[in-house]
C-alpha cells in the first residue's frame, strides 16, 4: 500500500485572530495551506476571508501565530511579498501610468517587462496603446487583466486571488483560468470567490468561512 505523501505547509496559521473596534473577525483560526493545494476559499461576505487575506500578505497585526513560507509576514514582509502573486478585490487607486506600473513590477521581480505584457495581451489588453495611461484611469476589466498579468508573470510560490475574474469579459476569464490550470503545480493557489460553479474545475480543497470561523475543510479531487 502506497502511503499518501504529506504536503509541505507554505501558509500556517494557530491561533489566529484579529479585531476590529472590539469586532472579532478572525476567532482563533489554526490551519494549514499547503503545496500543491488549489484552494476555494469562500463564505458570504463577512465571513473574514479579506481579513484573512489581508494577514498573510502582512497588512495587518493580528494575535496569534502566522507563517508564510517559514517568515512572520509583518516583520519579512518585503521577502514574503516578493513570493506571492496577489490580485484584489478592488484595485488600488494608483495615479502612475501603465508604462510606470511595468518598470516597478519588472525591477521588484526581476522578470523582463515583455512577461507582462504577454499575459496582459493575451487577456485581451492592448497594452501597449495604453502605456500613457494613468492605472487609476482605465476600465474595471483593464486594471483586472494588468493587476492578473502582475501576478502571473512573476511566477511566485502562492497565488492569492480575492475575486479575480469579477471584471473580466467571459474571453478573458476563459484565457486566466486556462493559466490557473496550467499554472506551477507546486505552488499554492488560494481563489476567493463567490462564483463556485466557475472554479470547481480548478480547485482540488474548499475552505468556507461563517463568522471568523472554517466550518468546511475538505478535498474535493
Amino acid at each position: 500500500m502506497i502511503e499518501p505523501v504529506e504536503k509541505k505547509p507554505i501558509i500556517r496559521a494557530v491561533g489566529l485572530s484579529k479585531s476590529f473596534k472590539k469586532q472579532e473577525v478572525l476567532k482563533s483560526l489554526s490551519v494549514d495551506f499547503n503545496e500543491g493545494d488549489r484552494i476555494a476559499l469562500i463564505g458570504q461576505n463577512g465571513a473574514g476571508k479579506t481579513t484573512l487575506i489581508r494577514c498573510i500578505l502582512g497588512q495587518y497585526v493580528y494575535d496569534g501565530e502566522l507563517s508564510v513560507l517559514g517568515k512572520n509576514p509583518r516583520k519579512e514582509r518585503i521577502n514574503v511579498l516578493k513570493q506571492v502573486g496577489f490580485v484584489p478585490q478592488i484595485p488600488p487607486p494608483l495615479k502612475i501610468t501603465v508604462k510606470e506600473m511595468l518598470a516597478f513590477f519588472s525591477g521588484l521581480c526581476n522578470v523582463p517587462a515583455d512577461s507582462f505584457i504577454s499575459i496582459a495581451e493575451r487577456l485581451g489588453l492592448k497594452i501597449k496603446e495604453s502605456l500613457s495611461k494613468p492605472f487609476v484611469a482605465l476600465s474595471g476589466g483593464m486594471k483586472q487583466k494588468l493587476l492578473v498579468s502582475f501576478a502571473l508573470g512573476k511566477q511566485p510560490e502562492i497565488l492569492l486571488m480575492d475575486e479575480p475574474s469579477a471584471n473580466l469579459d467571459p474571453a478573458a476569464r476563459e484565457i486566466f483560468f486556462n493559466y490557473l490550470s496550467e499554472y506551477n503545480k507546486e505552488a499554492l493557489l488560494i481563489l476567493s470567490s463567490h462564483r463556485m460553479a466557475e472554479i470547481e474545475g480548478l480547485v482540488n480543497r474548499v475552505v468556507e468561512m461563517d463568522f471568523g470561523n472554517i466550518i468546511v475543510d475538505k478535498i474535493t479531487k
